[in-house]
């Protein structure tokens, strides 16, 4: 039950608003309760016994005595003779008994019916709402806290984060808006650098196509020339292409292609052909669901990496293992250094010493993750036996698919 009370803040704050009403009622309540007793006491009329002796102190008659208030006291006595009297006694002047203090002395205004009653409500409400405000404002201070944090976030500050403190809605919601600023600041970030990176590999093709334009001078152009300039376009559309790409990727909500079930080996033989990479496949039959197009990239930006730096044959091996489709592509290249083998998957990432490859533009592997994790799988980079790299993409099989890509 304490735990229920410290996870739900509207129970907290139900608690306190019933607890302070309660007090407030209680209060309110037993002074109601004085008030009406003494304006009971002060309607009723009091009846008790009179005796009249003699000086032997036999009784000679017995009656009763009324008091009256506001009228005074009546004294009614009837004799053994059968003689009536009555005695009446005017009320006391200037004001009557229950207008004073316990001793006697004159009562202040303020204690008089009604306003005893008034005054003693007023101060009980004072009481129960300052000490009820200081617990609701410690409950509610830390949504001021997230408030201030959301507003600094809004205004530009995507390092902006809030404290968690506790474990109730509020801790949840300042966590998932820590979650969600985290994602949002990454994501800026990602684009600032997929602009300034790509900025920067665009210069290169631009400028040898300037360069060769200048070259020219006006001549009619050779046939070197062409081939280079059609290279260095192609490389610009090859880019930019990338980047599109990427870019979509990166929005989830962005249509990709339809959802279909893949057979694995023939497009791995496809690609494999282009390359001219050996492939291993445990099963004729490896399907996976998924966008063909986009796992027709990832492997063939696999392929082509593995073509790139090779200095032997490449392999390409398929198996199916406990409901995932393993795809192996391994080259004799110089291999990858542990340190960098996560290194590589970001954008625009190359090993030292490979900037200058033709053909490379640095987003490959960081599309094969992207398209990976698009289709629920995986993708790292290991040692190859003998020297070399593998590059292991794992895919979840057609029946264990876990949901839209």
């Amino acid at each position: 039950m304490l735990s229920l009370f410290s996870r739900r803040l509207y129970l907290r704050i139900w608690l306190a608003v019933v607890g302070g009403v309660a007090v407030l009622t209680l209060a309110v309540g037993w002074a109601w309760r004085i008030a009406a007793e003494q304006n009971e006491v002060q309607r009723v009329q009091t009846q008790r016994e009179v005796r009249v002796t003699n000086g032997q102190g036999d009784i000679l008659g017995s009656g009763v005595v009324q008091r009256v208030p506001g009228e005074g006291i009546e004294f009614k006595v009837e004799l053994d003779s059968g003689a009536a009297y009555t005695l009446v006694v005017a009320p006391r002047e200037p004001r009557p008994r229950d207008e004073r203090g316990p001793h006697g002395r004159e009562a202040a205004f303020w204690t008089k019916p009604p306003f005893g009653f008034l005054w003693m409500l007023g101060v009980v409400g004072i009481a129960v709402a300052l000490g009820v405000f200081p617990i609701i404002r410690r409950l509610l201070l830390r949504l001021d806290i997230l408030q201030r944090g959301v507003q600094r976030f809004g205004a530009g500050d995507l390092a902006a984060r809030v404290p968690v403190q506790g474990h109730d809605e509020v801790a949840d919601l300042s966590r998932q808006f820590n979650a969600a600023a985290e994602r949002i600041e990454a994501l800026v970030q990602s684009h600032k650098s997929l602009l300034a990176n790509a900025s920067h590999e665009l210069r290169s093709p631009l400028t040898r196509i300037r360069m060769g334009l200048e070259l020219m001078d006006g001549n009619q152009p050779s046939a070197q020339f062409r081939r280079e300039i059609e290279r260095n376009v192609a490389e610009l559309d090859q880019l930019v292409e990338e980047i599109l790409l990427a870019s979509r990727l990166d929005a989830h909500e962005a249509d990709v292609g339809d959802i279909e079930a893949v057979d694995l080996v023939g497009l791995a033989a496809e690609e494999c052909s282009r390359v001219d990479a050996d492939l291993e496949a445990g099963a004729a039959d490896i399907e996976v669901r998924g966008v063909a197009k986009l796992l027709r990239r990832a492997l063939r930006n696999l392929l082509e990496n593995a073509h790139r730096y090779s200095q032997g044959p490449i392999t390409l091996s398929i198996a199916s293992r406990q409901g995932w489709a393993e795809v192996r592509v391994c080259d004799r290249g110089p291999g990858v250094p542990p340190a960098q083998r996560e290194r590589i998957f970001e954008p625009f990432y190359r090993l030292p010493g490979a900037s200058e490859r033709a053909g490379g533009v640095g987003l490959g592997l960081a599309l094969v993750r992207s398209i990976v994790g698009r289709h629920h799988g995986s993708v790292h980079c290991e040692d190859h036996a003998g020297g070399g790299a593998c590059f292991v993409l794992r895919l979840p099989l057609a029946q264990r698919a876990p949901g839209p890509v």
